[in-house]
């Protein structure tokens, strides 16, 4: 039997981020029908990862994947997550998954995000990319971010740049002067986020001077496979806990 993999996502006030995480989902069942794929927020949206993991248990289910639907290893991958999967039923057998990024699948994501907000291959050479990231005060994440942007930059783009909604410099609207400043004939931002919310929201008002803003990350079909890689990844380590 394979392990129950639970897709562990922050939660939000702002229902498209629920629907968005929702509409992942069904694509990595889609992918996977021999996974039993769950769903669990940590803050303001219902089923509780809490209350998925009692369910769980109260099943008769041993072994659980705990994957965080996150793109870099900030706090919540570090401390908030580990501390709810310590307090899971003891009868669980957790691994926890590697979150998200980096990925080059992701960076394909968001190329493929900016063609579709309407980029062409032949603009590339020509366009500066602001990668607009939420955000962080862990200075891992934020180191992990200009590494991703300094990775893209050598696939063709004119040059990328980093921004942050929040918690670290420069904002959105600073990075798109920047590309303006070095002479990039296009400015696109492509938001490395995973779902619409209020962060997201900041990244598109400070897009307003760009040429071309991308969608979130949401349900790419990218995304859905890199969660499954990190899936089968952690189902073949040796268990973090086993059962008393």
């Amino acid at each position: 039997m394979k392990p129950v993999l639970l897709v562990i996502a922050h939660g939000s006030r702002d229902p498209r981020h629920a629907a968005t995480v929702h509409a992942l989902v069904r694509r990595v069942r889609s992918l996977r029908p021999d996974v039993r794929v769950e769903t669990g927020f940590l803050d303001f949206n219902i089923p509780s990862v809490q209350g998925v993991l009692e369910s769980l248990a109260a099943e008769g289910v041993r072994d659980v994947v705990a994957l965080p639907l996150l793109l870099t290893r900030a706090f919540h991958a570090k401390a908030d997550i580990p501390a709810v999967l310590r307090d899971a039923p003891p009868q669980l057998r957790i691994r926890q998954a590697e979150v998200l990024g980096p990925s080059p699948l992701l960076l394909s994501a968001l190329e493929r995000r900016l063609y579709q907000a309407g980029l062409t291959p032949a603009d590339k050479s020509s366009t500066g990319v602001v990668l607009a990231s939420a955000g962080s005060t862990d200075p891992e994440a934020i180191a992990v971010i200009a590494d991703i942007a300094r990775e893209w930059r050598h696939t063709g783009w004119c040059a990328v740049r980093p921004a942050f909604a929040s918690a670290a410099l420069p904002r959105t609207e600073d990075a798109v002067r920047e590309l303006r400043a070095l002479g990039c004939a296009k400015v696109a931002v492509a938001p490395y986020v995973l779902a619409p919310g209020f962060l997201p929201d900041r990244i598109a008002r400070g897009a307003a001077e760009a040429d071309v803003l991308a969608e979130v990350l949401g349900p790419a079909p990218e995304v859905a496979r890199v969660l499954l890689r990190r899936y089968d990844t952690a189902s073949a380590r040796v268990l973090l806990r086993a059962s008393a």
